[in-house]
């Protein structure tokens, strides 16, 4: 269902203004986008930035883990098992 509603746009400072009456939900304060489209003019909510979560504090530790010392970071060689041969079977 769409929503047809009528505004008449208005001087605002040096600007062209449209208000955008309350019965779309827009909330106040929501940063939007205009863009031309064909002749007609597309406005849209701008994404929010999506939150990240600071872990700083944790500064590389986490509870009950040590780091690991260089001879425990060493891998062994070995040939890996594309075909199953080294699973135990019985």
């Amino acid at each position: 269902m769409t929503k047809e509603i009528r505004a008449k746009t208005f001087k605002s400072g040096n600007s062209v203004a449209l208000r955008l009456p309350k019965a779309l939900g827009i909330k106040e304060g929501v940063e939007m986008k205009v863009r031309e489209e064909q002749g007609r003019y597309v406005v849209e909510p701008v994404e929010a930035p999506k939150k990240k979560i600071d872990l700083s504090f944790l500064d590389g530790r986490t509870a009950g883990l040590k780091p690991l010392r260089p001879k425990d970071r060493e891998i062994e060689a070995r040939e890996l098992d594309w075909t199953g041969k080294f699973l135990k079977r019985g």
